[in-house]
């Protein structure tokens, strides 16, 4: 079936779930999340496969093993493509409405030793920071899930780009909140043009930092 957004069942599924995250509620509206909360995303999936690669949607329940909060779902449904070269493009639903995202999330050890190279290079550093500034021109968020409160150890507190180098991630988002384009097959072109817009800053990360070396944890 062709992407037509997301109906605003979705969100209203949401804003109920977050007053009854219980197993009872779920059960009762387990149709209402196949239909207008994933299908959706599996038939954008199929529109952005051949641009950016296929999306995995996120499985809806929470682990709660090492949580305080046992509550069994997630309140937002999300999904992920990763590019070629390494930078991953991000699309949410929940009751506020959508968010886009692309970029680095959070760097892993390798990865971050790279892009404070990079950063503070004459050459290169100057680059991130002049699409940094353009993207933030455009109301795009420019952020880090984590940053530090100082500049690396050996760097120049005064640094002119002091905070592209305490960041250990970077992410380029908007959150549209819930338009009427939201319910429309309208929502693919401004998820896509946020996509797109990021090029500049995902180009830079791709380049010169790329997908991490370290080989994953053996399995217990």
């Amino acid at each position: 079936m062709t992407f037509k957004g997301w109906p605003a069942d979705a969100l209203d599924f949401y804003a109920k779930l977050e007053a009854d995250n219980s197993r009872p509620f779920w059960l009762a509206n387990k149709a209402t999340y196949d239909e207008s909360v994933k299908a959706p995303f599996l038939q954008l999936s199929e529109k952005v496969e051949k641009e950016f690669g296929p999306l995995h949607v996120f499985r809806p329940n929470r682990d709660v093993r090492f949580s305080k909060d046992k509550s069994p779902y997630k309140t937002a449904a999300a999904a992920v493509t990763e590019g070629q070269g390494g930078a991953s493009y991000y699309v949410q639903i929940s009751s506020t409405g959508l968010y886009v995202g692309s970029g680095y999330y959070m760097l892993a050890p390798d990865q971050l030793e790279r892009y404070r190279v990079a950063v503070a290079d004459t050459r290169k550093g100057p680059q991130l920071a002049s699409a940094v500034a353009a993207l933030r021109k455009q109301r795009y968020r420019v952020e880090a899930r984590e940053s530090l409160k100082r500049v690396p150890r050996g760097v120049d507190p005064e640094h002119p780009r002091a905070e592209l180098l305490k960041m250990k991630g970077m992410h380029v988002g908007c959150d549209f909140g819930a338009p009427r384009w939201l319910h429309t097959a309208k929502a693919y072109d401004r998820i896509v043009k946020a996509w797109r817009d990021a090029a500049p800053v995902n180009r830079w990360l791709d380049r010169h930092v790329g997908p991490t070396t370290t080989p994953p944890p053996e399995p217990d």
